[in-house]
């Protein structure tokens, strides 16, 4: 590896970041250093590493590095790429749980409340996250009654009122934002309100509440007042849900590491925010079997951290780490002042770490029975697939494709990567078809198999263990026949007849028939169906895409600018058709008779 070696004399002598890669050119560990120079150079001096650094090594085949000012930027910036490409030797923070947050538009001149499980940095504010879904929506349901905020999606702007409001301006479940019936200042101040309850303070909502409620009550109003008895009495539910801990000004984050028996790392979470314990979260550390408790810890935090919306004053720790100053450094950036780090051993503080480790501990024995599932699915199924279909080795890279048209029209294919069992999304790839005229499922399955492993081969990239057809024996030896031409028939390559599960290979007369309950076949049903799902997908994408932009350059004085300036502004033809003239007008190059010319076709012509 001569080109490493040409590399590694240019290595500057700055603290940075480095990348190391494997011959898939995929990122496979990365790591920070005070001097580039001396960091990466000792991977490849022989002396007395781990295991894990031998294997490391061994599958290095390039790297890349990213030099920064300072070690606290090269500490950040190695936080966030561990987070984007999940390198396999790195220890990781495994989450693939997609909690909701709570989002409150002030990006908007009128902001609404809705639920959300995609955090922006879009100028709006986002509470959470919420394990508990049901008392997200809950508390969603009580501020938009209590407030009478908008649940409408109009782009609505402080000074341009519209002439008629929605239903729930009608029914008193608005207040009428969008015709001006009450200012943005106003509006504004209850937004406040709502948000300074999920800030934590839950007191002031209940009293102003129970005010309202008296109030109600004395105008003989009882239907209102018992709905907001009923209000009230859910708010303090949820806030008794809330256990409370001591000082209503304390926020901690509670973090305890738990080992188990069989080497799985679990880091539990306590989130206590104005003296209440708000939620509790745990996290399964991959690539740690080998590593100690310090090592473990030091990973987490700036995973964890660097992605994390609320920061707390005080964290406090179960192990002790190392580099305390760069978390710190970390921390005061974020949250724009000091946070105080400790490891606690007597006290209430102390009690709090041992409930936090007594919660892992649980989760750890939950996590053990769910990756067993897992591995029934995926290891497992791997090992069985490679046996029944006599396999050399266990087919751990498989490569799926099937074909998605409608009577040749916006004709497409997909291909979908599983390894370990598992979808690779970031190495699906989808094909328009090119070179066959008509509805031919064989030729257009010939088409994007050669324009595949014609490249790998150009390329010289690794092959699949597998290759799976979507289809039976014709669209097999469809496929097959590339193959031979390419000189790579020694990949194996099967197809899966939907109809009746069966199972064809190239070259062999009868199908296989995998048991039903088997989790090989339930393993190549998952890699058919998301082959299916994937193409049909960017099938409809196309199909949607042509029949707008016919739709549009039907309507008198739409050409292809005016279209696209349409498209960008509204985002779709469905959104287009929501908007009134006047709405339209906003467009650049869209007049008052064109905005009048698209509102009456849409309204004529009901095609998708």
């Amino acid at each position: 590896m001569k080109h490493i070696e040409e590399q590694l004399k240019l290595l500057p002598d700055s603290p940075g970041v480095y990348l190391m890669k494997d011959e898939f050119d995929d990122i496979i560990y990365v790591g920070k250093a005070k001097s580039l120079r001396n960091r990466v150079r000792s991977y490849f001096r022989k002396g007395n590493h781990t295991y894990k650094t031998k294997v490391l090594v061994s599958h290095i085949r390039d790297f890349d590095y990213i030099v920064t000012d300072t070690e606290v930027e090269a500490y950040i910036l190695e936080a966030n790429l561990i987070n984007k490409y999940q390198p396999v030797y790195n220890i990781r923070l495994k989450d693939d749980k997609t909690y909701p947050y709570i989002k409150v538009t002030l990006n908007e001149d009128f902001p609404r409340i809705l639920k959300t499980r995609i955090v922006k940095n879009d100028g709006a504010k986002y509470y959470g996250p919420f394990t508990n879904v049901e008392n997200l929506h809950r508390i969603i349901d009580i501020l938009k009654d209590v407030y009478k905020l908008r649940t409408c999606r109009k782009d609505l702007k402080a000074g341009k009122p519209e002439k008629r409001p929605c239903l729930n301006y009608h029914i008193g479940k608005c207040l009428g934002p969008c015709i001006g019936a009450i200012s943005q200042e106003d509006y504004r101040a209850r937004v406040e309100e709502a948000c300074q309850y999920l800030s934590g303070h839950q007191g002031d909502l209940i009293k102003k509440l129970e005010e309202e409620m008296y109030q109600a009550a004395e105008e003989m109003n009882f239907e209102r007042a018992a709905h907001l008895r009923d209000s009230i009495k859910a708010l303090k539910s949820l806030t008794e849900q809330q256990k409370v801990m001591y000082d209503k000004s304390i926020n901690q984050d509670i973090i305890a590491l738990v080992i188990g028996e069989d080497g799985q790392s679990c880091v539990q979470l306590l989130i206590i925010r104005n003296g209440s314990l708000i939620g509790q979260d745990h996290y399964i550390m991959e690539g740690a079997e080998e590593e100690g408790e310090r090592e473990i810890l030091e990973s987490f935090l700036p995973q964890y951290y660097e992605r994390a919306l609320d920061i707390p004053d005080e964290i406090l720790l179960s192990t002790e780490v190392d580099q305390l100053d760069l978390l710190e450094d970390l921390l005061r950036r974020k949250k724009g002042r000091k946070v105080t780090v400790s490891i606690p051993l007597i006290g209430e503080k102390r009690r709090l770490v041992e409930m936090a480790y007594n919660n892992g501990l649980e989760n750890l024995k939950k996590e053990a029975v769910r990756e067993k599932y897992r591995r029934s699915r995926t290891v497992d199924a791997v090992v069985k697939l490679g046996e029944i279909l006599e396999l050399e080795k266990p087919p751990v890279y498989i490569e799926g494709f099937d074909i998605s048209n409608i009577q040749g029209t916006d004709p497409v294919a997909s291909m979908v990567v599983f390894k370990e069992g598992r979808p690779a999304k970031e190495s699906y790839r989808r094909y328009k078809i090119k070179t066959v005229e008509g509805p031919n499922d064989y030729a257009m399955m010939q088409e994007v198999v050669e324009r595949r492993y014609r490249r790998l081969l150009q390329e010289e990239r690794p092959f699949p263990d597998l290759i799976l057809i979507d289809g039976g024996k014709g669209q097999l030896n469809a496929a097959y026949e590339v193959l031979e031409e390419l000189e790579i028939s020694h990949i194996p390559i099967i197809g899966l007849a939907e109809r009746n599960e069966e199972v064809f290979l190239a070259g062999r007369g009868e199908p296989i028939i995998i048991p039903k309950n088997s989790p090989a076949l339930h393993l190549l049903q998952r890699v058919r169906d998301e082959a299916h799902r994937f193409a049909l997908n960017y099938h409809r994408k196309l199909r949607s895409r042509r029949l707008t932009h016919t739709m549009l350059d039907e309507i008198p004085g739409v050409g292809p600018v005016r279209r696209q300036a349409l498209l960008q502004h509204f985002g779709s033809l469905a959104e287009i058709r929501k908007a009134n003239i006047s709405q339209l007008k906003e467009v650049e190059g869209i007049s008052a008779k064109i905005a009048r010319n698209i509102y009456d076709y849409l309204r004529e012509n009901t095609r998708p």
